[in-house]
């Protein structure tokens, strides 16, 4: 497995609730800092309030290894009830030279929805690059390593989605998502 293949993680999870609602929290992108261990801060940019094509938000993240930085995540599809995705932009140039076309993403992260009489199946994915990121940062210093520092991104990576998907099914069910499960 190699970085320019642009390695995939993906999770699903079936909920118990109208399409709408599951569509509702998939499509607040501050849901997940409450869900997320990684993802800190979220604000909308330019006076964007909502998910809509090329409206732009602010991501502040933070991991034990990596640090703190920000990103600029610009939205690329919005599909009611069906899908999100969005492109992860260094815009501000943290992993090298500045990005802000979303083909050359740091990230593209994905929620599909499909409804289904009684429930609606999301999956979560994200591809890693093409762009530079903290993970490419740290496979120049040992390439001899990619692979495995692969696997572990993407496993950290399936684990936050994991915490988000099951936060979204709890709030979807009329569960709460309880403190020590899905809130910091």
């Amino acid at each position: 497995m190699r970085y320019a293949d642009g390695p995939v993680a993906e999770c699903e999870i079936r909920i118990a609730a109208a399409a709408p609602r599951v569509w509702e929290l998939v499509g607040d992108i501050g849901l997940p800092v409450r869900l997320s261990p990684e993802l800190h801060r979220v604000e909308w940019l330019d006076g964007a309030t909502a998910p809509a094509p090329d409206a732009r938000f602010t991501g502040h993240n933070r991991h034990p290894k990596i640090g703190e930085w920000q990103t600029v995540s610009q939205i690329m599809t919005v599909a009611a009830e069906r899908e999100l995705g969005w492109a992860v932009l260094d815009t501000g140039g943290r992993f090298g030279a500045p990005v802000e076309d979303p083909a050359q993403a740091l990230a593209t992260w994905r929620f599909v929805l499909e409804p289904a009489p009684g429930h609606v199946l999301v999956r979560h994915s994200v591809r890693i690059g093409p762009g530079a990121s903290g993970l490419s940062v740290i496979i120049a210093r040992m390439p001899d390593r990619e692979e495995q520092l692969i696997e572990a991104r993407l496993a950290e990576l399936r684990t936050g989605m994991e915490a988000t998907l099951k936060g979204i099914k709890a709030l979807a069910e009329g569960d709460s998502p309880g403190e020590p499960a899905y809130t910091r």
